[in-house]
């Protein structure tokens, strides 16, 4: 753990939900790890209802709400306590949770087991933060949503790869990922300041539940378009980059796309596996 301090407020956050008695307990005190919501006043079955509307704007925009979905398979990296995998469970007849925190995974289950369907779940923990114990060729879609910007740069890679490993030939990859901005210039290196006190024993454990400062030591990567796509283009038959109407990201060999429900720090990749 002290080499990957950008794992440190996850496991961290993750001790804190097994403590918690409830689903509705877990978002009052972890909420904000998830969604940036936080309050004394939060259920759970708000936190949920965010995500059902987020899903359901993705799977609509993005084109993924064909008629045979119940029958297909969906794997999401980075599920957390399953605020968008109730949703996916609900639409998809296959979900497999992804997260590198085993107890995420736990809460993930009673999350679905209340909104959702748990009998289409299934969970696989990421222990390594970079590599999917799944295996090659097993997914319809492969969907991962403000995960990736948290990651090591090395990790994101790796991980988008394993994206793409994992789908199945006419798949679809549906990846977020936070472009450079401005604040950036500060930020990052920031955030590399704030990860190495994160390494710190007592001190770092303390800090990485702090909100502010975790948010901070969160933010380990920015990846432009062509970072992602250049590598894999060959294994891609079609590739979309969307983004926030008034952003400008663009990548090589991509069409360009845009839906006023993209964060404008945001973009997403959407490829067709060969």
């Amino acid at each position: 753990m002290a080499r990957r301090p950008q794992l440190v407020p996850w496991k961290a956050a993750g001790l804190v939900s097994e403590r918690q008695v409830s689903g509705d307990d877990v978002v009052r005190s972890t909420g904000w790890v998830f969604n940036n919501q936080k309050g004394p006043d939060l259920t759970l079955e708000e936190f949920v209802a965010s995500g059902d509307a987020e899903v359901g704007s993705y799977l609509t925009v993005f084109g993924l709400r064909s008629p045979d979905l119940d029958k297909q398979s969906l794997v999401e990296i980075g599920c957390g306590i399953g605020r968008m995998t109730c949703a996916f469970t609900r639409e998809v007849g296959h979900v497999t949770a992804c997260d590198l925190d085993a107890g995420f995974l736990e809460r993930c289950f009673e999350t679905v087991g209340r909104f959702g369907k748990v009998d289409r779940l299934r969970t696989s923990h990421v222990t390594d933060g970079k590599t999917l114990d799944l295996p090659p060729n097993s997914a319809d879609i492969t969907f991962s949503y403000i995960t990736f910007q948290h990651c090591d740069p090395d990790d994101a890679l790796e991980l988008t790869s394993e994206a793409v490993r994992i789908t199945k030939p006419g798949g679809k990859v549906v990846l977020n990922y936070r472009a450079r901005g401005r604040g950036d210039a500060v930020l990052i290196p920031m955030s590399k300041v704030v990860r190495g006190l994160f390494s710190v024993p007592k001190l770092g454990d303390w800090l990485s539940q702090k909100r502010i400062i975790a948010r901070i030591g969160w933010q380990a990567n920015r990846l432009n378009p062509d970072e992602i796509i250049g590598p894999l283009a060959p294994l891609f038959s079609s590739v979309e980059v969307w983004r926030n109407p008034k952003s400008n990201f663009a990548g090589r060999g991509a069409i360009t796309q845009s839906f006023i429900g993209v964060n404008p720090h945001h973009y997403w990749v959407i490829a067709t596996v060969r």
